[in-house]
């Protein structure tokens, strides 16, 4: 089958790619925002390149960084229109099938193409906060229910979304439930996994700008600093405002308390050496799909606690067994009490432990994952 992929670059769309190589598929992706290659990705025909009319013309970066709202009005000047280049790799290439990953990026633009070829399938893959968050945005969900019932096949990493996009006017069939980048390679990271008793780090999200509440975590550990002195706090992924709070509350006074900031890359294998080490994982926001991060830490032995927008996290943690759940995750008072509940509960977390290990973690296997992924796409009945 020849599959037209329509995505952004990202880790996770690269990660996602990797499953079809030799799987008997002509693979083809257009990089709807254009950009570098996917060096990962060498098999992949690879679309890029179409964008700019003169690719080497001064000043673009300086206008559009500076000026983007005349670079908006002007673009149609130096880009090449989405619509037409989009239509001319469908004449080109002639797919079997579209995928298209996230709405908003990768099927809004192209919409209007894949109306004209209506007879063409198309699958969709909601990811994240792509239907939870933005069906309540009125600009974005006018996007969603004109796409919605154009779509053939929904792919989601949560099975909330599988109701939402029901309800907002899809009518096609459901391919499955899978992780946005695939199943996990443990093999690659079990080495890091270190025994409950040896660890001491409770380890924090730094997430906060949209829909990250990192800074209500850590006004939750504020609370309860004088009986934690003795765990170490990280916290991984730190937006601008998280570090901000953290130096402006002075909160180094009272925690023993480390910050990595979000603009320091931060390789993946040491995101999940941290995880393997934690005593405790925590995640907050009000909006996201099933989070990769809360089933890395979960794999990794770290004791979860997850906010629970739409009840996704409930998917995989079952609230006092194998983790905790935030319900809302503005309440600081109650945030405080489940960290405190969890490091009280040495039993809970072991069992945890278990459970998470012994029967979550082999759900999310990267073979198991890939199996499942392959037949979805062999299940499309090409026109």
């Amino acid at each position: 089958m020849k599959i037209l992929l329509v995505s952004m670059n990202s880790i996770h769309f690269v990660r996602w790619t990797e499953q079809l190589k030799n799987a008997g598929h002509d693979v083809y992706w257009f990089n709807i925002l254009d950009g570098n290659k996917a060096a990962r990705l060498p098999w992949v025909k690879q679309i890029t390149g179409w964008k700019q009319k003169y690719p080497k013309l001064k000043g673009r970066h300086f206008f559009k960084k500076n000026l983007p709202f005349f670079y908006k009005k002007f673009s149609f000047l130096i880009e090449h229109n989405t619509v037409k280049a989009f239509e001319k790799v469908i004449e080109n290439v002639k797919p079997d099938v579209v995928h298209s990953i996230v709405l908003y990026i990768s099927c809004t633009p192209i919409l209007h193409v894949m109306q004209k070829h209506y007879n063409l399938p198309w699958i969709y893959s909601s990811w994240g906060s792509d239907l939870y968050y933005y069906r309540s945005v009125p600009k974005f969900k006018r996007d969603i229910l004109k796409v919605l019932p154009r779509v053939n096949y929904l792919i989601t990493d949560c099975k909330r979304d599988i109701e939402i996009a029901i309800e907002l006017g899809f009518k096609g069939n459901v391919l499955g439930t899978f992780p946005g980048g695939g199943g996990f390679n443990y093999s690659e990271f079990d080495a890091y996994i270190k025994p409950v008793l040896e660890r001491k780090v409770i380890l924090v999200k730094g997430y906060q700008g949209r829909s990250g509440k990192a800074i209500e975590v850590l006004k939750a550990l504020q609370l309860i600093s004088y009986k934690i002195k003795s765990y170490n706090v990280i916290v991984f992924g730190a937006d601008d405002e998280v570090e901000v709070f953290i130096e402006k509350e002075n909160l180094s006074n009272n925690l023993n308390i480390k910050w990595l900031s979000r603009q320091d890359f931060l390789p993946h294998n040491e995101i999940l050496k941290l995880m393997g080490g934690a005593l405790i994982y925590i995640g907050n926001s009000d909006s996201d799909g099933m989070p990769n991060t809360l089933l890395e830490a979960i794999a990794q032995g770290s004791f979860p606690i997850q906010s629970n927008p739409g009840n996704a996290s409930s998917e995989v943690i079952t609230h006092n067994k194998n983790g905790l759940l935030i319900e809302d995750c503005n309440d600081v008072n109650a945030i405080s009490e489940l960290i405190l509940n969890a490091l009280e509960d040495r039993k809970l977390i072991e069992k945890a432990f278990q459970i998470n290990q012994n029967k979550v973690k082999p759900q999310f296997e990267r073979a198991l994952i890939k199996t499942k992924v392959l037949e979805a796409y062999n299940s499309i009945k090409a026109n």
